[in-house]
């Protein structure tokens, strides 16, 4: 079972949520949260597996509550699925920065919600990862900041390079290993070296890495580049 807590101010979107999610056979919510602060806490009692968080509350939003949960060693295997009106936003890009697995908009169908709590819970970033690219491309361009290469990025094998770029391009194991021409279950061990040692949590936390460190260039097609 994945076990979930549901976090959202609205009290009837917070329990619309969270009976959608009871109703599914390998879901259970095992608690629900009006604001940051008592997510926090009860993250802390819960353990859960995916928290579905809204971004913008009173008081403490989901941004602090994801940080603060996050660095939590207890929760090291708990992954936060972030909820929003707007696909990009800036609030969503702080979300990802501080360890979020992804997100979805508010206005998503009962079938994306479960198919998302499903995504996370399993390790991997949602949905598509083009569409976290793109915000990442967008909030990067805007920033015009220098990009500044961590030096994580040295340690990478140039195939260990290569399946970080295609990460950002959007692919899955599956389309890296055709890709590639290798294995899937070789694809996973190059993902899980990356992470490693670019110390991220997932695919969302690698991708941002990837454009913020200028390896893909805003505006460039990740998919197509050459490392």
């Amino acid at each position: 079972m994945i076990k979930v807590i549901v976090v959202d101010d609205q009290n009837i979107v917070r329990a619309g949520f969270a009976a959608l999610l009871n109703s599914q056979p390998d879901i259970t919510v095992v608690g629900e949260a009006g604001d940051g602060r008592e997510a926090v806490v009860l993250a802390e009692r819960t353990r859960p597996d995916v928290v579905v968080m809204d971004i913008r509350m009173p008081g403490m939003d989901g941004i602090e509550a994801t940080r603060r949960m996050l660095a939590q060693p207890c929760h090291e295997a708990m992954r936060v699925l972030v909820l929003t009106t707007f696909d990009v936003d800036e609030y969503v890009y702080e979300a990802l920065a501080v360890g979020a697995s992804g997100f979805l908009l508010k206005d998503a169908t009962a079938e994306e919600l479960v198919s998302a709590v499903r995504v996370v819970a399993r390790g991997d970033s949602l949905l598509a990862p083009q569409v976290t690219g793109r915000l990442i491309r967008e909030f990067t361009r805007q920033r015009r900041t220098r990009p500044q290469a961590p030096a994580e990025l040295a340690t990478l094998t140039a195939r260990e390079t290569e399946v970080l770029v295609l990460i950002a391009g959007g692919l899955s194991n599956g389309e890296i290993a055709r890709r590639l021409v290798v294995s899937e279950h070789t694809v996973k061990t190059h993902v899980a070296r990356v992470f490693t040692k670019l110390a991220v949590r997932d695919r969302a936390q690698a991708v941002m890495l990837a454009y913020e460190s200028g390896l893909v260039t805003p505006g460039a097609n990740p998919e197509n580049s050459q490392p």
